[in-house]
């Protein structure tokens, strides 16, 4: 009985641990780059994704807006990219790389 208490309590700390790490990764981030079409302006999608484009060094990352942060910049960024910076927190989605939009400014 004391074992299966152990376990049980064993259990819920790791479970209360793993929780934590995940909250802990959603952390606010700024990226700054081009903000464009990923249809319009890259010609990487079949449909029109808002996208902040960020360079480091040589190498280029794509940013996809969430559903929500893209209804509402999408009309600013469509046909004309424009540079600025992203706030929000960043989430991988399959292979794309997700941004849950809290604010956008332009330069």
């Amino acid at each position: 009985m004391a074992r299966l208490i152990g376990l049980l309590t064993l259990s819920f700390v790791a479970i209360a641990l793993a929780f934590n790490v995940q909250a802990d990764d959603k952390k606010e981030t700024k990226l700054t780059g081009t903000v464009t079409c990923a249809k319009c302006g890259l010609k990487k999608s079949k449909k029109c994704e808002t996208v902040i484009v960020v360079k480091n060094g040589k190498k280029e990352t794509v940013y996809y807006f969430d559903a929500a942060g893209h209804k509402k910049f999408h009309g600013d960024t469509c046909t004309e990219a424009k540079e600025g910076t992203v706030t929000g927190t960043v989430a991988k989605d399959g292979k794309k790389m997700v941004i849950t939009v809290e604010k956008v400014e332009y330069k």
